[in-house]
């Protein structure tokens, strides 16, 4: 049988307090609901309808502005503190979802006043948590609760998708861009905002790095603006000096090229034991919506694109050196110098001399590193390759690069200027408020004096910082004497870049500027292969001869010995050979003239003996007897032989080309000297 109201309350629940929850879950109904608080205060009157006294009687608003989903509502822990305690005897609420949206604190509370005994009451009717009835009642009403907030998520995520979708959302603006009452979107009407974002895209094409533009700004002093999104002053601008994340998010910010995006961030879950879930940002495919051409633009798309892709490859372990920011160094080509066989990125190694050397695969697969390359050849053949592309752009390219130093003076000089009447006017508005103050209110009259001379006090330094500025000269443009003198550069730079007055990193800068990537190859010992990649997508082929350490790694080892071979058989002595193949263009290894060492190196490799050789060391040559066979067949000296071929008494030949005797093997020749041979 069902109890009513009056049958639940005892006397022992009015001896007890009663508790009247309030909360509404967001700042803005605080301030725009009014009547929900009503409402919810009246339950104050109904708690005395039900017998209670007023001043047993409590009201906690401590939750006012907060969601139920909350885990930490001081108020609602309060509460149930007080039901552990057994100190309430009732708890009334507008309804279930001003108590909880989830059911871990639904059932908390639950538990807890079907322990202690207490009741919990909502507009409808009062419940008794120790009835079976009322429990499986409060349980559902929990459970539709959690339901309907779900119901509320999915709808008010069905609307802000279709917004997104249409590019129509109203999203938060960065500062630069700003919202008119109409919903239209526009650039800040304060051109110092305007020039200042401007100067910090320009410095980040000029020197590709967040470091290095925050130096640049901090040197020359100047502010960024920054528009306050929460606090005492929000929604105003204030100036601040530069920091390496404002930079950072003013750069990865699509706002500024015009994009509508939604989806850039995702929340990370955090870590077990309650850790606080941390924001990532998510890849450009990954977005979820992207719409071009929506707010006006501080840059293009394309530029956008282009300095995000520097970003990363400043940030990237891996391609840190493909296009970042040029640093110090002998080696011209670390960042650009790409592994033909492997396809990775070569690292430099400095030791007596730069190396491209390429470990990935021995790191990685324990396999042996691809190549190890000396670096002065290649970088010589690739700033002569440079000096071929430059050279009918050479006069252009410094007008432009004048043109830009001049563009950046003034747009330098036109943030001072800017600075300046900032500071004037902050200094007469701070004026303007001291004087209107009233004399005899000495403490406000303070204030304002304070902040009036500290205003007179930014002014002067930002006068003095655009006077120090304005003595510093701007870039000339090219006369027309001097340009005459420059037309024929590209035979002078070679000469600039070999007298020393060009660091490295200046080198680097100047071939960046042309060269995407140089690709290495080594298909043989002796012969090295580059692809120069030009940023235009053209590619230049070369091919070096590097110095090899073995003979037998040379490119043309096997057309070397083929004609060591030919030339030992014409008869030719080493030294001879040797001299021949090096004036035909033959190289030893380490790129040095081939030697009479090195030709008898190979004949005795090819296990063939020279012809002269064979006339001091072989009894017959091709059915003719040498001198030396001939000799010790007739057991004479070689000088008696000698002595009766200049008498006429030995028919002999001489060689073509060594000239050394042959006497054919005749035995009637053999006899006849056998029987003028002298007695022993």
């Amino acid at each position: 049988m069902q109890l009513t109201a009056a049958e639940k309350i005892t006397p022992g629940h009015r001896e007890r307090l009663a508790y009247i929850y309030v909360r509404q879950s967001t700042v803005r109904q605080v301030q725009h609901h009014r009547e929900s608080q009503v409402n919810q205060y009246a339950l104050a009157e109904r708690a005395g309808t039900l017998g209670w006294a007023a001043d047993r009687i409590r009201v906690i608003d401590a939750d006012l502005g907060q969601s139920g989903q909350d885990g930490g509502r001081a108020g609602f822990q309060e509460l149930v503190a007080e039901v552990s305690l057994g100190h309430v005897g009732i708890v009334l609420a507008y309804e279930a979802s001003r108590l909880a949206r989830n059911n871990a604190d639904w059932y908390t509370l639950l538990d807890l006043a079907t322990v202690a005994g207490a009741l919990i009451a909502d507009a409808d009717g009062v419940y008794d948590p120790r009835d079976y009835n009322d429990r499986l009642l409060l349980g559902l009403r929990g459970m539709f609760s959690e339901a309907e907030l779900h119901l509320l998520r999915l709808r008010l995520a069905a609307g802000r998708a279709r917004q997104v979708e249409r590019g129509t959302y109203r999203q938060q603006l960065p500062t630069g861009l700003v919202r008119t009452p109409e919903g239209r979107v526009g650039k800040d009407p304060d051109l110092a905002i305007q020039r200042t974002l401007a100067l910090v895209f320009v410095r980040f094409q000029t020197v590709g790095s967040c470091q290095k533009v925050l130096r640049a700004l901090r040197d020359e002093g100047i502010l960024l603006p920054r528009r306050q999104t929460a606090g005492a002053g929000a929604g105003e601008v204030q100036w601040k000096a530069p920091t390496e994340g404002a930079i950072y998010d003013i750069l990865r910010n699509p706002a500024y090229a015009g994009a509508f995006v939604f989806g850039r961030h995702a929340v990370a879950p955090g870590p077990p034991g309650g850790a606080a879930r941390r924001r990532v940002h998510r890849p450009l495919a990954e977005w979820t919506a992207l719409h071009q051409g929506v707010y006006p633009s501080y840059i293009t798309w394309d530029e956008f694109m282009a300095n995000q892709e520097r970003l990363h490859d400043n940030a990237s372990a891996f391609a840190r050196r493909a296009r970042a920011a040029p640093r110090a160094g002998a080696a011209l080509l670390a960042g650009l110098a790409v592994c033909g066989h492997c396809g990775r990125q070569m690292h430099v190694a400095y030791r007596a001399r730069p190396a491209y050397v390429c470990t990935a695969l021995q790191k990685v697969q324990g396999q042996p590193g691809c190549l190890h390359l000396d670096g002065p050849p290649i970088d010589a053949a690739v700033v002569q390759a440079f000096f071929a592309a430059l050279a009918p752009a050479e006069l252009q390219v410094l007008d432009d690069a004048l043109a830009d130093q001049r563009a950046d003076h003034a747009r330098l000089a036109q943030q001072h200027a800017d600075q300046v009447a900032r500071a004037e006017y902050e200094a007469r508005l701070a004026e303007r408020q001291y004087r209107a103050v009233d004399p005899d209110n000495r403490l406000v009259a303070a204030e304002l004096e304070r902040r009036w001379e500290q205003a007179l006090r930014v002014l002067a330094a930002a006068r003095e910082t655009a006077e120090r500025f304005a003595q510093r000269p701007p870039e000339p443009a090219l006369d027309p004497a001097l340009r005459a003198q420059l037309a024929d550069l590209s035979t002078q730079l070679p000469a600039l870049w070999q007298s020393g007055r060009l660091q490295p990193e200046q080198q680097k800068a100047l071939l960046r500027s042309l060269i995407h990537r140089v690709h290495l190859t080594r298909p043989a010992p002796a012969r090295l292969e580059l692809r120069i990649v030009w940023v235009s997508g053209a590619v230049t082929p070369l091919t070096l001869s590097p110095p090899t350490y073995r003979t037998t790694e040379l490119g043309d080892y096997e057309r070397l010995a083929s004609r060591v071979l030919a030339l030992s058989a014409e008869g030719h002595a080493d030294g001879v050979i040797a001299e021949q193949l090096t004036a035909e263009g033959f190289r030893a290894a380490r790129q040095g003239p081939v030697t009479a060492g090195l030709v008898g190196k190979i004949r005795r490799a090819r296990g063939v003996v020279g012809v002269r050789q064979q006339f001091r060391a072989q009894e017959r040559i091709d059915g003719y007897w040498t001198i030396h066979g001939l000799a010790q067949a007739l057991g004479v000296r070689r000088t008696w032989l000698y002595d009766r071929i200049r008498a006429g008494a030995l028919p002999a030949t001489r060689h073509s080309v060594t000239g050394h005797y042959l006497i054919r093997d005749d035995p009637a020749v053999l006899a006849a000297l056998q029987a003028m041979r002298p007695a022993p």
